[in-house]
């Protein structure tokens, strides 16, 4: 017997700030686990016609699944936050697209009547597990040729890049990146932050304090300055620490339903979940996917780029953002994308940074109601690509 599928909304989205990785960083003293506990509970602090109980699942997305963010964590996070022992949850790892991961596979529950309500997200503490540690790579990826050498080191893909499209030189990267310091600034400066950055109080070398802002915000980034600093990843490259996030620790946490289960409850939706697409292209070039990610995106819907009227993109290199510019005719100062900034001015704590490019176009499809369609894209280790294309239920509409 067929059945009909059910449409997926996002109720609402929230994240930590994004602190510095290492010692020097909000979170050093902190677990984990606990910092996606913190989101889970202001999820339902602000959303109080959500009995618990109603909560059907919980799926976490952490990259390196390990120590303090490993068992089942959507499990773990679900009954440390107090939830009901029979709401169910589980972990997902797909890199850098994690949370992106967690969002498609709760709201395919959903579509299938499995699920009514899920909580979705990420967490990653890159100080307590820093990237690739502890991560035995099969010796065939390199000897039987399955992989180049520097698939495995993001920032080696990242001048990859550089070398596929010599006109995206330096100089274009790092004014994106200034550009993204300066639009993240001022949408702190404007409020936009504070209703999707939960302060969380954290135990550190100094005492306590509480974490509320981004500690990678450089509001004062030059080109000037950018241009002096070097290239870890070659010689006389052109990706440096200024055109690139920061290594950081964060956990983000979002609230889907059905559409039914919304109405039911008494839950405001802001966007409806349209379609999503997951790529794979050459691991060496791994900043690509975004491209035929988005393109299978729109073909799934039947639209073209002209009808999206905002796009959240990841900014683990500005290359990689300027490449999918570059790729899908998109100017890398047009005004839909990335309004207030990306994670080179705030940080990507990798399978955590889905939800924040879903709780930033919530906020700007609030400010845009004429912007029908959004999309929310990221580049996946390995050579992947990620997108979902969100409807905007914001627009009185």
């Amino acid at each position: 017997m067929g059945r009909e599928l059910r449409e997926v909304v996002y109720v609402d989205g929230v994240r930590t700030a994004f602190g510095r990785a290492g010692a020097d960083g909000y979170f050093w003293k902190t677990r984990a686990d606990d910092m996606a506990v913190k989101v889970v509970r202001e999820l339902l602090r602000r959303n109080p016609q959500l009995p618990p109980e109603r909560i059907d699942d919980v799926v976490l997305a952490a990259t390196a699944q390990v120590g303090d963010q490993g068992l089942t964590l959507g499990r773990d996070v679900a009954l440390l936050a107090g939830l009901p022992k029979t709401v169910p949850g589980f972990a997902v790892d797909r890199m850098c697209a994690g949370a992106l991961t967690a969002t498609t596979a709760g709201a395919g529950e959903i579509a299938m009547g499995a699920a009514e309500v899920v909580l979705v997200g990420g967490v990653e503490h890159m100080g307590h597990h820093p990237m690739g540690e502890d991560v035995d790579f099969n010796p065939r990826f390199v000897s039987e040729r399955i992989v180049g050498d520097s698939a495995a080191v993001m920032g080696q893909t990242a001048e990859n890049l550089h070398d596929a499209f010599p006109h995206l030189t330096r100089e274009h990267a790092d004014r994106f990146a200034v550009a993204s310091q300066q639009k993240a600034a001022k949408a702190w400066d404007d409020g936009v932050m504070d209703g999707i950055v939960v302060p969380m109080s954290v135990f550190t070398e100094e005492g306590w304090t509480v974490a509320e802002r981004d500690q990678f915000l450089r509001p004062d980034t030059t080109l000037e300055g950018l241009a002096t600093l070097r290239t870890p990843f070659r010689t006389a490259g052109r990706v440096t620490a200024g055109n690139s996030a920061g290594l950081t620790d964060g956990a983000t946490a979002a609230l889907l339903t059905s559409d039914q289960a919304a109405a039911e409850l008494g839950l405001e939706p802001r966007m409806r979940l349209v379609a999503f697409a997951y790529s794979g292209v050459e691991p060496e070039l791994m900043g690509l996917g975004p491209v035929p990610a988005t393109n299978r995106v729109l073909e799934q819907a039947g639209i073209s780029l002209d009808d999206v009227g905002l796009f959240e993109l990841n900014e683990p290199f500005a290359v990689q953002v300027l490449t999918w510019c570059d790729g899908m005719g998109v100017a890398s100062d047009d005004p839909r994308l990335n309004p207030y900034g990306g994670a080179i001015a705030c940080g990507h704590p990798l399978a955590a940074t889905g939800v924040r490019l879903m709780a930033q176009l919530a906020y700007g499809f609030r400010e845009r109601p004429d912007a029908r369609y959004g999309l929310t894209a990221l580049c996946i280790g390995l050579g992947m690509g990620a997108a979902i294309l969100w409807e905007n239920l914001q627009n009185g509409g």
